[in-house]
């Protein structure tokens, strides 16, 4: 299967356009201590149908390994407040300090999400910690295989493509 993969920036805050909605039911927090069970239920639940498998088969270990690395950190949308009970979406973000930005390397919503505008909600949540790093971009990448939502979200909001690849998945 042809797999085209977009790259997409913010170079400055005021490029983005929030979306905040009401969503006072569900709470997003970060998780400063993660553990792997938690990490490994957000990927699987969120990602199983976009085929987010290169961290499928990670051990116990590489999760916390991952984890641990300071430039890393995971936020969990849950309804209830406990973070595996009620998972709504999660993201994770991964400061590069290499050009000093930051990316936004996961983020999804669970299938009970979509079409309540929760996407947006989470995304101008996840942009608004990623600039508190104070980076001089904020980068994401989406492809094909995630949800058709994906890509006019993060246009919508204001991010601009930059790269483009096409690739081969089994």
């Amino acid at each position: 299967m042809l797999v085209t993969r977009t790259y997409l920036e913010l170079k400055r805050p005021e490029q983005f356009k929030d979306a905040f909605g009401e969503f006072s039911d569900i709470v997003i927090a970060r998780i400063p201590k993660p553990l792997p069970a938690l990490y490994r239920v957000c990927y699987r639940t969120v990602g199983e149908a976009f085929h987010w498998r290169d961290r499928w088969d990670w051990t116990d270990q590489e999760i916390a390994a991952h984890l641990a690395d300071p430039k890393i950190q995971l936020f969990v949308a849950s309804r209830s407040g406990a973070a595996q009970e009620g998972l709504a979406g999660w993201y994770e973000l991964r400061h590069v300090p290499d050009d000093d930005s930051v990316e936004i390397a996961y983020f999804g919503i669970v299938t009970a999400e979509f079409g309540r505008g929760f996407g947006k909600h989470l995304l101008s949540t996840a942009v608004r910690d990623a600039w508190a790093h104070g980076p001089k971009r904020v980068w994401l990448h989406t492809c094909t295989l995630d949800h058709p939502n994906a890509l006019p979200n993060y246009v919508a909001r204001g991010f601009t493509p930059y790269r483009t690849e096409t690739y081969e998945v089994d």
